[in-house]
């Protein structure tokens, strides 16, 4: 009799995050991830107490995946922060369960959108951003919370309905939008220096 394979909490996180990649987060159950690795519930629910706590660790593997995806620079727009605004998009028609997992639950209860701004995971994006538009840190929060509420409003309208995907429209309003936040971010610095 061949040996047992032992399940791992690492087989288990991955498991529970090919299932919300295919099928969406409402699927996460101990008996899926059984049926998913071929085993009984019996190891799943030996190294998590609750599917409640598989959750949490399959948010943070799907976090680390969407940050990894979006300062993923290969397809240059010819700014970053260009760059990084239309991965985000991309991200959201191409791996629409797990944007809907990370955005569109209620992960975020209680936090407002600068909670969001000042969280250590925004940090790279904003130290470029900052680098950019050669502005101070307050000014690369602004920008970037502009640049985001338009983003983020795109990336749920591809996540959640079949839209054509018209990349020049988006690359050329995406810009403008950028162009216009850094113009009143750099007035807004230049009215408090007076």
């Amino acid at each position: 009799m061949p040996p047992k394979i032992k399940i791992t909490k690492e087989m288990i996180e991955n498991a529970a995050f090919d299932i919300v990649r295919a099928e969406g987060a409402d699927k996460i159950t101990a008996r899926r991830i059984s049926e998913q690795l071929q085993c009984s519930t019996q190891p799943v629910l030996y190294h998590f107490s609750s599917v409640e706590e598989i959750k949490k660790a399959t948010y943070q593997k799907a976090d680390a995946y969407h940050s990894s995806y979006l300062m993923n620079l290969e397809k240059d727009y010819g700014d970053p922060m260009l760059t990084i605004g239309m991965n985000y998009i991309r991200f959201a028609m191409e791996e629409r369960n797990l944007f809907r997992f990370l955005f569109q639950t209620n992960e975020f209860s209680g936090a407002n959108l600068q909670d969001l701004i000042d969280a250590p995971e925004l940090s790279p994006v904003l130290c470029i951003l900052q680098g950019e538009t050669e502005t101070t840190e307050a000014a690369a929060k602004e920008i970037f919370s502009t640049l985001f509420i338009f983003v983020h409003g795109y990336a749920s309208m591809f996540a959640n309905n079949s839209m054509d995907y018209d990349e020049k429209k988006l690359v050329a309003m995406l810009t403008k939008v950028l162009l216009g936040a850094v113009y009143a971010a750099k007035e807004d610095t230049d009215e408090k220096n007076i």
